[in-house]
This record gives C-alpha cells, structure tokens and sequence, in this order.
C-alpha cells in the first residue's frame, strides 16, 4: 500500500513539473486536430488549464477549458478511490456514455460561433 502511495505521488510530481516546464518555456503541445482543421477539439487548452488550477487561478482554468475545469475533481476522487485505495468502484457503463455524449457535444459547441465563450483564450 504504502508503495503505491509513493508510485502515484512520484507520478503526479512529474506530471506537474512537466507543466510547469511546457508552459513556462513556451514548449506548446501543437494540437493536430486544430492544425488540421482549424476547428477546436474538446482537448484544446487543457495544459494552461491544469496550469491555471495548479496556481489557483479557477476562473482562467475555465475560460481554457470548462469541460476539464468541471470534471476534473470527479475523475480526481474515482482516481483516488479506484487506485490509491483499491476499493472496487465500478461505474456503470452508461455513465461513461453520457460522459462520451458529453465530451463529443463541447467539441462540436465550441467551435459555434454563438458559443464562442467555449472556445479557449489565446494567452
């Protein structure tokens, strides 16, 4: 137990640092979708936006990314619960469809001139 404590906090250490080192140098991820099409996919701003809520700045983490800003405290307690903990936590299958449905409808929202509020800020 005390192992895998140490393995995710490991983890979690080196995924923040590697933000902190993207966006501090300006190494951009390039997101291939957008270069592609030109269109915002629902992934687009989610290093600023784990950057901005790593430094408690909630309100630009939303305006990067709403969808991640909302939903990444549900997928941090399933985290903690399913694979620190080890208890068996089985979410039913329709869940993760709606959450597909979901996902698929702000990719397509954000890319609506009317809901230009979804689309992420430029820095």
């Amino acid at each position: 137990m005390k192992k895998n404590i140490i393995k995710y906090l490991f983890i979690i250490i080196l995924g923040i640092s590697f933000i902190y080192i993207i966006l501090d140098y300006n190494i951009g991820i390039p997101c291939v979708f957008h270069k592609i099409t030109n269109l915002y996919c629902p992934g687009c701003g989610i290093t600023r936006c784990l950057k901005s809520i790593l430094t408690f700045n909630f309100y630009q983490a939303f305006r990067y990314n709403a969808l991640i800003t909302i939903l990444l405290p549900f997928f941090t307690l399933y985290f903690i619960y399913s694979f620190v903990l080890k208890k068996d936590f089985k979410i039913p299958n329709f869940i993760w469809y709606i959450l597909l449905f979901i996902i698929i409808l702000f990719g397509v929202f954000r890319n609506i001139p009317y809901f230009s509020y979804l689309a992420p800020t430029i820095i």
